[in-house]
């Protein structure tokens, strides 16, 4: 089947185009992201391949619809960017990769705890430089911290039993438990969350009742110092309210690999321009913050799983197979 692959990368093709010609599937490229102006890209092609920052609002969404797209692949696990109401409403079918290595995502977000408590960047940076002085590098330890997990599935599960190995004291957080954590820590309330913990990583889905969970309110209910961690979707924190923890030192250490406003930063090379969003710039001062550019996935464990999950998902489509993945609008599951 014909697909067009919007928001692509090298990467992209290197794991996408094998299991395609495996399957006799036919991707079509694109770099550009997936917009209002760039949705004609997609005329007369029955399925679409989207990736976490392609617009598929409902503007796009009916542009899609008449130029013949009956399907949407994407290539990732969260869908707060896709419109499932009007897609229902076109008949537009849309499956995800629900679960491509919770492992990668998990370990990335210990790993940016360890380098932020460590300082591990500033470290390298200094040897390099050959100043082995240690001044400034202080940590803690690990052992014996709170660390309050807001959401349990299976990234939040993976990150806990790494945690629990480091001898940390859990606290989670979710809408419903996960038995595989219920050993390994304390189910409790948001506030317990945000007024025990030591480091709080983020591991939910972006919802509406999700949009920007870490607020000015609830910094000020946290203990003072605290180490907040996001690798999940970056519309969860309220920058603005992050910086001014940041500013008056309630907040300690920050380690994001999502941004509310990344579209337009993240996987791109931007080295050599100079960069509009003020919001971030501010926040990519503080030298007690850590960010990378929405990589937790990035291992090739999960994007041969991305890539083997996605086709699968299109060859369903195309044989009118029912497929596990798909999504439907609340109404309809």
């Amino acid at each position: 089947m014909r697909t067009a692959v919007f928001s692509t990368k090298n990467y992209d093709r290197q794991f996408l185009q094998p299991a395609a010609s495996q399957a006799s599937h036919e991707l079509a490229f694109f770099e550009p992201r997936l917009n209002i102006e760039t949705a004609p890209l997609a005329s007369d092609f029955p399925a679409i391949c989207a990736f976490v920052n392609d617009q598929l609002h409902a503007d796009v969404l009916g542009h899609l619809a008449a130029g013949g797209t009956k399907f949407i692949a994407l290539r990732c696990a969260g869908f707060n960017n896709v419109d499932l109401e009007t897609c229902h409403k076109l008949g537009l079918r849309v499956a995800r990769v629900p679960a491509y290595s919770p492992d990668a995502v998990a370990e990335h977000a210990v790993g940016l705890m360890l380098a932020l408590n460590r300082k591990f960047h500033k470290a390298f940076n200094r040897v390099r430089e050959g100043n082995f002085a240690i001044d400034g590098l202080l940590g803690f330890d690990m052992h014996g911290r709170t660390v309050g997990i807001v959401g349990t599935g299976k990234i939040g599960a993976v990150a806990a039993r790494i945690l629990a190995g480091f001898g940390c004291k859990l606290l989670f957080y979710d809408v419903a438990q996960n038995p595989d954590c219920v050993p390994l820590g304390r189910y409790t309330s948001l506030d317990d969350i945000f007024s025990q913990s030591d480091i709080i990583t983020l591991h939910c889905p972006l919802l509406p009742q999700t949009h920007h969970m870490i607020s000015h309110a609830a910094i000020h209910r946290m203990k003072r110092g605290v180490m907040i961690i996001n690798t999940s979707r970056g519309a969860l924190i309220d920058t603005r309210a992050v910086i001014e923890g940041l500013k008056s030192h309630h907040i300690g250490y920050l380690g994001l690999d999502v941004y509310e406003e990344e579209a337009d930063l993240f996987f791109e090379d931007l080295s050599g321009q100079v960069i509009q969003d003020d919001v971030f710039m501010r926040l990519a001062t503080f030298p007690n913050v850590l960010i990378t550019s929405h990589q937790a996935f990035f291992t090739t464990t999960a994007l041969e799983q991305i890539a083997g999950t996605t086709i699968a998902n299109l060859t369903a489509f195309e044989r009118g197979e029912p497929t596990p993945n798909e999504l439907l609008p609340a109404a309809k599951k």
